[in-house]
């Protein structure tokens, strides 16, 4: 079975109640946001959403320190010149690299994702437990922090899942060979007498059936993206925020940094949305890319 943990991250920001008909901002580095833009959508129905995926610098979690967090509060500044009311950082290794850096610079609250450590030390039978996460994630801070914090006593088997987000990325969520990678991933974990699974990416739950065809019901799988949906459902009513009970938002605005030809192909095939995506132009010195300017007029 599939279970949501409640760890998340958010920041408080002054109320402002003339944004209750804003759009929220849902940002990832590609196209694993989708997982909670899915479950933000069941959660909020009366919200309107701004998704932005920087698919042209994915995935994140082969990148250093520095370059997350240039690109992170890049996208953060351009999602709030859209007019949104909050933003949702969708990615594990962006909040871990970057969400105190967005939280002192953007004027709106931000929430973050962390991986779900704590239901998983809580439900695990066995002790035992695997985390999928990019390397990134995996030996960052707060990682070890949470690890520390809530899970002293269960063990831990950490798999950086090299090669998972660039299938995803290219929409490749149940191929022969993502198989074969996933097995190579998991069966050590379950030979160790793992009974559940974190899934440490907003990418990874859309690899939840290829992870069935694998495990059966051998591994727990710990999904985070209700529990984000549910936290950012409390920021918006702690601050006023929430949209009027009964409005019809328009559809979703998906935008990408690349040309947006995966983002449609996977939200129409995972979310039965049909949507044009918005194209951004990336700007900066020569060299670098340090922000991203209004999107073009092509679409995806």
């Amino acid at each position: 079975m599939t279970t949501t943990p409640t760890s998340f991250e958010s920041s408080p920001a002054d109320t402002v109640p003339d944004l209750a008909a804003a759009p929220v901002g849902i940002f990832d580095s590609g196209l694993g946001g989708l997982s909670v833009l899915r479950a933000v959508r069941t959660v909020l129905p009366g919200e309107s959403l701004l998704y932005v995926a920087d698919s042209r610098h994915a995935p994140y979690g082969e990148r250093d320190h520095a370059y997350i967090v240039e690109r992170t509060l890049a996208m953060g500044d351009w999602i709030v010149s859209q007019g949104t009311k909050a933003l949702v950082v969708a990615c594990n290794t962006a909040t871990a690299e970057s969400i105190a850096a967005l939280r002192e610079r953007l004027p709106i609250p931000v929430v973050g994702v962390e991986p779900g450590i704590k239901p998983a030390a809580a439900q695990s039978k066995t002790r035992v437990a695997g985390v999928l996460a990019t390397h990134v994630t995996l030996k960052s801070e707060r990682f070890r922090q949470l690890v520390e914090r809530h899970a002293a006593d269960c063990r831990f088997i950490c798999q950086p899942g090299h090669g998972l987000v660039e299938a995803i990325e290219r929409c490749d969520i149940d191929s022969p060979a993502l198989s074969r990678l996933l097995e190579g991933y998991i069966e050590p974990m379950l030979e160790a007498g793992a009974d559940t699974l974190v899934l440490g990416c907003t990418h990874y739950p859309f690899l939840d059936t290829a992870i069935r065809r694998i495990v059966g019901d051998r591994l727990t799988l710990i999904d985070t993206s209700v529990a984000i949906a549910r936290q950012l459902e409390r920021i918006l009513d702690t601050h006023g925020l929430r949209a009027v009970q009964g409005t019809a938002p328009a559809a979703p605005r998906l935008c990408s940094t690349s040309d947006g030809a995966h983002l449609r192909q996977l939200a129409q095939a995972l979310l039965s949305l049909d949507l044009p995506v918005e194209q951004l132009q990336p700007v900066g010195a020569p060299g670098s890319e340090r922000g991203v300017a209004g999107h073009a007029p092509k679409a995806a």
